[in-house]
């Protein structure tokens, strides 16, 4: 039957994000203090200080609710910005979702506010539970396959809608393409629905070959034993994957040239390491790799044609090999693989979703690939990635600057992009930077990059696209996607050249050409230009306010008997389908599927189902000749989509007139009451209707009572 459906359709989502994703807010710069020389530690206390006030008295963009608290997390400094990310609990329970970051200048002046959560939660029952933790498990391990459970769950509340308890399980496996997946799966405690899932694998494919003789190392001498351990960086050490010993020896000499051999491997490995480590320090000013002095172990010999990091605490990479055998160690892939740690400890924390975890590695592996041939040439720097050894038979695994060179990689971002295979979604992403740092047509020797709107940019270098990107990272929280980071890029162009608005019209023009649309969230920058010699066009933004009919000149004759009086028959619904054509069911008594009448008991859902459809309910009205005539309903709109884009949309018609429209970028709590003045149709008989429709994934609900036409 329909409601059961649809009852499915509502739960059956699983996000990488909230249903809404996070809100990127800017706060208004207040007057800045005169510069002095200020220490780290002192922005660091700074910023501190200033966001523990803000928490203390939590501003409407926190959506607080009396039993939230707020729990600080790392404090990271990069570009003269400080970036103090925080969970939050209800009631004691861990909020996933609820994460939030905000950004300070060494002052402590609050630059912007990065917010998961859409919605204040409401009472959350956290003591009942009908289902166990037990029950959770086995739900969980249906994600994978050849599963297994992998730690301890727990109790918590997910940030969906006004909040659910739910069961974190942990389980690891394969997914769905075949690669290795270590997953938290939260079930929901009442229903056994699967909220979402947080992937905690980031696996990327790879190439291993040298770096070169001679690799500069920073090494640990302990008593007459040297040891690939680095000195300085905490936690960063090489080790054979097999025993789990960190390489040594009696001298300080590593490897004996062959690609095939572990110790090899290791040199190769910690170099990159120790290569990536310097360009964050130098071009964007990270305090290495967790933004805290610190790194993670490297282990050489995993017996795949693979390389991952996984985000355990503490976090490692494993590096395998190629079909030759060789242990990948290069700049590019491992520079890759250290780049899923930095986005993982940056921001409120864990990977990008939304597909844009791969594009985020890339561009650590490439800027690394680019940095170090300045002081001297290794891998000859380009946009390529793994282009030297033929992984499995048909080349490079990624091309910057084409994605689409590589299979069905795609070079323009679409609705469809969040749901590819991770490393196939980072298309839209890569190309976006290469066209930042490089330009369309660059000078440099660097290839030629089409646009998906066939504008000309030039670059601003792979330096700056480098910040710019760490910068986003930064203001990361737990609802990332492609359309969150044109808003984060935008800020931290914004907060990073704020003595100009060259960079951050540079931002905004290369996501513009990679068709990822403007966003509401989107802060402005003014005073500065475009950057010479390109030519930009801004895809319309989707307004949240409806169009409405234009209101006629007042009319002053009346017909005999007055305009007064109410036009719709069964308004309320509460007759059930009497008076209106309703061909699909939409009207009924809905509120033990969670979408309750405004009143009464009855209510008209149009759509809910989560693939390809179309609702409608209608009914003829009369307007009299020379009365005004005003259209009035509450509407009701949630939605599962997670992008600020039209995919699901409702249209109110009377006749041939549109009188307004609607999508799932309208969605809100509760009712809103929508009024619309129709005095142009007097004198005729309409149709009045309503048609929700929906595309083939995640549902959108449009659900209306208490409709008035009113005469007056």
């Amino acid at each position: 039957m329909k409601p059961a459906h649809r009852l499915l359709a509502v739960g059956g989502a699983v996000a990488a994000g909230l249903v809404v994703v996070g809100t990127a807010i800017a706060v208004p710069n207040t007057q800045a203090q005169p510069a002095t020389a200020t220490t780290a530690a002192q922005a660091q206390a700074n910023a501190t200080s200033a966001v523990s006030a803000l928490v203390a008295n939590p501003p409407a963009a926190l959506h607080a609710s009396g039993k939230d608290k707020f729990v600080q997390k790392a404090v990271r400094s990069a570009g003269g910005l400080n970036y103090v990310a925080y969970d939050r609990t209800y009631k004691d329970l861990t909020v996933i979702g609820g994460d939030f970051v905000v950004a300070t200048d060494d002052q402590g002046t609050v630059k912007a506010t990065s917010v998961a959560q859409d919605n204040t939660l409401g009472e959350v029952d956290v003591t009942t539970a009908k289902l166990t933790q037990a029950g959770a498990d086995a739900i969980a391990l249906k994600q994978v396959t050849g599963g297994k459970s992998n730690g301890a769950g727990r109790k918590v509340v997910v940030a969906e809608g006004s909040g659910r308890l739910a069961f974190e399980s942990n389980v690891i496996g394969k997914d769905e393409h075949g690669h290795a997946s270590a997953l938290s799966v939260y079930v929901d405690a009442q229903d056994g629905r699967v909220l979402r899932t947080v992937e905690h694998l980031a696996e990327g494919t790879g190439t291993g070959y040298w770096n070169g003789p001679n690799l500069p190392l920073n090494t640990t001498k302990s008593g007459s034993t040297y040891s690939l351990k680095d000195p300085s960086i905490t936690g960063l050490d090489c080790r054979d994957y097999s025993s789990g010993a960190v390489f040594s020896g009696s001298d300080d000499s590593w490897g004996n040239g062959t690609a095939t051999n572990k110790e090899t491997g290791c040199a190769d490995a910690l170099f990159v390491a120790q290569t990536e480590n310097k360009m964050l320090s130098q071009w964007v000013g990270r305090n290495s790799f967790d933004g805290q002095g610190g790194a993670w172990k490297i282990n050489v010999g995993l017996d795949e044609q693979n390389a991952y990091y996984y985000s355990s605490r503490p976090a490692y990479v494993n590096l395998g090999h190629n079909p030759q055998g060789q242990w990948v160690g290069s700049l590019d892939i491992l520079g890759h693989e250290m780049g899923h740690g930095i986005d993982d400890h940056s921001g409120s924390g864990g990977f990008s979703g939304g597909g844009t975890q791969e594009f985020i590695g890339d561009t650590f592996g490439t800027a690394t690939e680019w940095f170090a041939n300045e002081p001297s040439a290794y891998d000859e720097p380009d946009y390529i990635m793994g282009e030297d050894t033929n992984l499995v038979g048909s080349g490079p695994i990624r091309y910057m600057y084409k994605p689409s060179l590589h299979g069905s990689d795609p070079n323009c971002y679409s609705s469809s992009v969040p749901n590819m295979e991770v490393h196939a979604a980072a298309g839209p992403g890569n190309h976006w930077f290469y066209l930042l740092a490089e330009g369309s047509n660059p000078s440099n020797g660097q290839p030629v990059s089409p646009t998906c709107n066939n504008t000309t940019l030039q670059g601003i270098g792979i330096q700056k696209a480098i910040k710019i990107m760490h910068g986003a990272v930064q203001l990361k929280t737990s609802s990332s996607s492609y359309l969150k980071y044109r808003t984060w890029t935008l800020t931290a162009a914004k907060n990073l050249y704020s003595g100009s608005c060259a960079e951050f019209n540079a931002v905004k023009a290369a996501w513009d050409a990679v068709s990822v649309p403007a966003q509401s969230g989107d802060p402005t920058c003014t005073g500065g230009t475009t950057p010479p010699s390109s030519t930009t066009t801004t895809p319309p933004t989707t307004s949240s306010t409806p169009p409405t009919t234009s209101t006629p000149p007042t009319t002053t004759t009346q017909p005999p008997g007055g305009c007064s009086g109410q036009k719709i028959l069964n308004p309320g619904f509460e007759s059930g389908k009497t008076s209106w054509t309703d061909p699909n069911t939409t009207i009924g008594n809905w509120t033990s599927y969670r979408e309750p009448a405004r009143s009464g008991t009855q209510s008209s859902w149009l759509g809910g189902w989560g693939s390809a459809h179309t609702d409608t309910v209608s009914q003829s009205v009369t307007i009299p000749a020379g009365c005004r005539a005003t259209l009035s309903f509450y509407l009701h709109i949630d939605s599962a989509e997670t992008e600020n884009l039209a995919y699901d949309k409702l249209a109110v018609t009377l006749g041939s007139t549109t009188v307004a429209s609607f999508s799932n970028t309208n969605k809100a709590s509760g009712y809103v009451q929508k009024t619309y003045d129709v005095s142009a149709l007097a004198g005729q008989t309409v149709t009045l209707k309503f048609a929700g429709s929906e595309d083939s994934n995640l549902q959108t609900s449009f659900v209306l009572d208490d409709l008035a036409l009113t005469l007056g």
